[in-house]
C-alpha cells in the first residue's frame, strides 16, 4: 500500500510539473511520519524514499535509533523547544520550524559548543492564524538578517504550513506570499533555495506557487493515528 500510495504521489507531483513546465526533479518529498511506525517508515525507504519528517523530539529519538542503520536523511518539522534543541540541533539534515530568532540563538549556541553544522529553515506564518508558529510576513526581512549573522547556523529557505481546507485553493494565497518574500530576500542578496510548503491535500497547488518541499503525511502512510495532537 505504502509504495503503491508513493506511486501516486510522485504520478501527481509529475502531471503538475508538466502543465507549468517545471522539473519534478527539483522537488522533494518528505514524508510525514508522526506517529508512524518505524516498520512504516522502513516500507516507504523500500518504495525510494530517504526523507522523513517528525514532530516531536522524543518520537524521533526512538525512530532514529531503531532505523540507524539505513541513510535516512531527519527532518524537524514541529515546533521546538528551547530544552529540545540539544535532542534535535545536529541530528537532523534541516529543521523547517525555526520561528523565533530566540529559537534560532539558541540552536545557533549549541552548534557552535558542538562544532556542528545545522540547516534551517525559517517558519513564516502566512495566514495570521494565531494557533499556528512563525514570523509575521512583516517581520521576515529582518529576521533573516538577523539569522544570517548566527554562527554554525545555515539558513536555506522558508517554510509555511497552509490553511487546512477541503479546497486546496485555500492555501494558493499563502504558499505564493511565502515565495515573494523568498523572491525580496533574493533580492536583499541572500540565496535561499527552498520553500517547503504543501500537504497531503494541497501540494499540487503548493508545486504552482513555486514549493521545492513536500510535507506529505496521509497520502503515503494512510490516515493518521491520534496520539493525544
Amino acid at each position: 500500500m505504502i509504495a503503491e500510495n508513493i506511486k501516486r504521489v510522485q504520478q501527481k507531483i509529475k502531471e503538475v510539473c508538466e502543465k507549468i513546465d517545471r522539473n519534478p526533479e527539483e522537488i522533494k518529498i518528505v514524508a510525514v511520519a508522526k506517529t508512524f511506525s518505524s516498520q512504516m517508515i522502513y516500507e516507504a525507504y523500500q518504495a525510494g524514499l530517504i526523507d522523513f519528517a517528525e514532530n516531536y523530539a522524543q518520537e524521533f529519538l526512538e525512530k532514529k535509533k531503531e532505523l540507524n542503520e539505513f541513510p535516512i536523511h531527519w527532518h524537524f518539522i514541529g515546533h521546538l523547544q528551547s530544552n529540545k534543541v540539544k535532542y534535535i540541533a545536529g541530528q537532523v539534515d534541516l529543521i523547517h520550524s525555526v520561528d523565533s530568532l530566540k529559537i534560532a540563538r539558541e540552536i545557533s549556541e549549541f552548534c557552535l559548543r558542538h562544532n556542528v553544522i545545522q540547516n534551517v529553515l525559517l517558519e513564516v506564518n502566512t495566514s495570521g492564524e494565531t494557533t499556528k508558529y512563525g514570523f509575521p510576513p512583516d517581520d521576515v526581512l529582518n529576521a533573516v538578517d538577523a539569522i544570517m549573522k548566527l554562527k554554525n547556523l545555515n539558513l536555506i529557505g522558508l517554510m509555511t504550513i497552509g490553511k487546512f481546507s477541503e479546497d486546496p485553493e485555500e492555501s494558493r494565497n499563502e504558499f505564493r506570499l511565502l515565495r515573494e518574500l523568498r523572491d525580496e530576500i533574493r533580492c536583499k542578496g541572500y540565496h535561499l533555495e527552498h520553500l517547503s510548503m504543501g500537504m497531503s491535500n494541497d501540494f499540487p497547488v503548493a508545486i504552482q506557487e513555486g514549493a521545492t518541499i513536500l510535507r506529505i503525511g496521509s497520502a503515503i502512510f494512510g490516515t493518521r493515528i491520534n496520539k493525544n495532537n
